[in-house]
């Protein structure tokens, strides 16, 4: 029986990142590029100098998630692993790496409400980094109690998360708001 298990850790911030990022983003915009995808790097590793999992959160904005399954041979080549809506309809989730995992792949329909909650977060986090603080000391104790059980990590962080997607959905609102109305910044 195979008793390998992911393990859950928080590292420091690797600067790393978004050039890793960028480069898969590369890869998969040749696979899918049929399907006017635009490509996003989301979660902790796209808020500069915050601790997060070694774990690229990359999410595809395409204008039918179902168009994607037509291309689940080219994502395996890249090395994904497609999981389907894995739990949230509307999604197609793919990852890369099982236990050594490296990246997450979430693919939305375009303009849809996971889009813009994602954007808002990371966004948020970039622009209040003493929110972005108190979510690294969150995600740091969760990986140090949730012995390595994804579930429970995830579950720690849950009610932050959804508490500060509003805010930060919220947030976004406004400034899109005050540039519209205020286009060059001028009062």
């Amino acid at each position: 029986m195979d008793q390998k298990k992911r393990i859950i850790e928080v590292v420091e911030y690797d600067p790393k990142w978004p050039e890793e990022f960028e480069r898969e983003a590369r890869a998969i915009s040749v696979v899918l590029r049929d399907q006017d995808a635009r490509i996003h790097h989301i979660g902790s590793t796209a808020v500069p100098g915050l601790k997060a999992k070694p774990v690229i959160d990359i999410m595809l904005e395409v204008k039918d998630v179902a168009e994607l399954d037509a291309h689940e041979t080219e994502m395996k080549n890249l090395g994904y692993i497609p999981k389907g809506e894995y739990g949230i309809p509307g999604r197609r989730f793919y990852l890369k790496g099982l236990y050594d995992r490296t990246h997450h792949i979430h693919a939305f329909k375009a303009g849809s409400p996971d889009v813009q909650r994602h954007i808002a977060f990371r966004n948020y986090l970039i622009a209040n980094p003493s929110i972005a603080r108190e979510y690294e000391k969150l995600k740091v104790r969760c990986a140090n109690i949730c012995n390595n059980d994804i579930d429970k990590y995830c579950s720690e962080k849950s009610k932050f998360i959804q508490k500060h997607e509003k805010k930060a959905i919220k947030w976004m609102n406004r400034q899109q708001t005050d540039t519209v109305s205020n286009p060059d910044g001028m009062e």
